[in-house]
């Protein structure tokens, strides 16, 4: 039987999901019995100690152990991983370029109204909205 491949952060989103619903922070261990007892204990530890180097999770001592609670919501998390490709490298133009063309119009009038709301790096306070260009993008 050939096992299923997730989609990439397919894991960490599953584990974030989880603390999401809980009420308290959990382990490791609290973590891998709420998925069911689908992924093995090193595994679900490897992913907690990577969303903490992220900045996803919390970490605090709770025994011997450490219970984790989210600092990311999906929005957050959805942001961080565009961030992190961003961060990768190469031509950014490209990169926003074509992800700007994979958007509804109702998605880019959104887009275009927090590009005007949120100040620039170095800026106080909203940004002023601009003259159109007629540049149409």
């Amino acid at each position: 039987m050939v096992g299923r491949r997730r989609a990439a952060g397919g894991l960490e989103t599953e584990v974030l999901a989880t603390l999401w619903a809980a009420e308290r922070p959990l382990t490791t261990a609290q973590v891998v019995v709420a998925l069911g007892d689908t992924l093995a204990y090193n595994t679900v530890q490897t992913i907690l100690t990577r969303l903490h180097a992220k900045g996803a999770v919390r970490r605090e001592p709770a025994g011997r152990a450490h219970a984790y609670s989210p600092l990311l919501d999906e929005a957050g998390l959805a942001a961080q991983r565009m961030r992190a490709m961003l961060d990768k490298g190469g031509d950014h133009t490209a990169v926003l370029s074509s992800f700007i063309g994979t958007l509804t119009p109702e998605q880019e009038s959104t887009l275009a109204e927090l590009l005007r709301r949120t100040p620039a790096a170095g800026e106080q306070g909203p940004r002023r909205p601009q003259e159109p260009s007629g540049s149409g993008r």
